[in-house]
């Protein structure tokens, strides 16, 4: 049974309980309230969940990466616009190629001290550069041939100022504002945007599987690759609990969480636990064979590769220094093998 239909049975219990009789012949039914439910959850796995916070996140993982004019692939380089267009993708987000084009998405922003993190910073007229605003004057960008995408100052005041992505989320609020009308459910009518589906989850007491679920894919994967035994294993915690229908707010997806970019470049799909378990161990196995060390591997699973050339180890992000230590500490306790 999937994460989403085992949350459609727990709940439907509940439904089933809590609602007499009498009142779910007047209102919601099983039927109904399954239906209700699959609505709410297929509208909260949509792309309007993604936020400008997100696109700064997403960018970060470009970090290090070369500039190359013309550039769309990180693998061997970018340029400015191919540098957005490449994060907003992650997204789930679909921007024209050039910087030009670019600087007209969205919706207008006054000046500089109204924008907000994920805004699209542009330059010239007409537009000869582009960036993603990050706050505090500053940007992350391709900046011209020679050097590799970085954080650097907004050097003069943009010709354009572009929001393509809210600062919050309204996906998550208005799918469960929808499940709050469900009668006999009154406790969800509290719910707001920070309880997303794992929240759900463990409100009511739905597990999605856990490690044992998949146990056999990991160990498939890591003698079929050579990789430490429990690594696999790890990664899956951390990146979503072992839930195969997990997405991130950046667009992560499925058990391993790969972006749908970095799926596509593997051949798999990141929601088939099979498929992703196997791409990520590939994935794993080159960072690996690049870096040398499995803490490095993991930062550049985490944050991306070119963030981990450009730093000479661990990123000073604290979400990626957090994930390698979490990750080495349950691996050197066994906990996740």
């Amino acid at each position: 049974m999937s994460g989403i239909q085992a949350i459609m049975s727990r709940m439907a219990e509940i439904n089933a309980l809590v609602v007499p009789a009498s009142r779910q012949a007047e209102g919601t039914s099983g039927s109904e309230f399954a239906a209700s439910l699959t609505d709410a959850l297929g509208q909260a796995d949509t792309a309007g969940s993604a936020t400008g916070a997100d696109a700064v996140t997403a960018a970060q993982k470009y970090l290090g990466v070369p500039y190359v004019w013309g550039g769309t692939d990180p693998d061997s380089g970018l340029d400015c616009s191919g540098l957005v267009q490449r994060v907003y993708a992650d997204l789930g987000v679909d921007l024209p190629r050039v910087s030009r084009d670019q600087a007209k998405v969205g919706t207008a922003v006054a000046s500089l001290d109204q924008a907000k993190p994920g805004d699209l910073v542009a330059f010239g007229s007409p537009v000869h550069h582009i960036g993603i605003y990050i706050g505090d004057g500053k940007m992350i960008h391709a900046p011209e041939a020679g050097q590799d995408v970085k954080v650097g100052k907004v050097y003069e005041t943009p010709t354009a100022i572009r929001r393509v992505l809210p600062e919050t989320s309204t996906a998550t609020t208005s799918s469960l504002t929808g499940l709050s009308s469900l009668s006999g459910l009154s406790g969800l009518s509290g719910l707001t945007s920070s309880d997303s589906l794992t929240a759900l989850t463990g409100k009511y007491g739905v597990s999605s599987g856990g490690s044992s679920a998949y146990a056999s894919l990991f160990t498939q994967a890591t003698q079929k690759y050579g990789l430490p035994t429990g690594l696999l294993s790890a990664v899956a915690k951390a990146e979503s609990n072992y839930n195969p229908n997990a997405v991130s707010g950046a667009g992560a997806q499925g058990l391993m969480q790969l972006m749908p970019s970095t799926a596509k470049g593997l051949g798999v799909d990141a929601m088939n636990p099979s498929q992703a378990v196997d791409g990520a161990a590939r994935l794993l196995k080159s960072h690996l064979e690049t870096f040398g060390t499995v803490p490095l591997a993991l930062a550049a699973y985490n944050a991306g590769p070119g963030a981990v050339r450009k730093y000479d180890g661990v990123p000073p992000y604290t979400e990626t220094q957090n994930y390698v230590r979490k990750i080495m500490a349950n691996l050197n306790s066994g906990v996740a093998a």
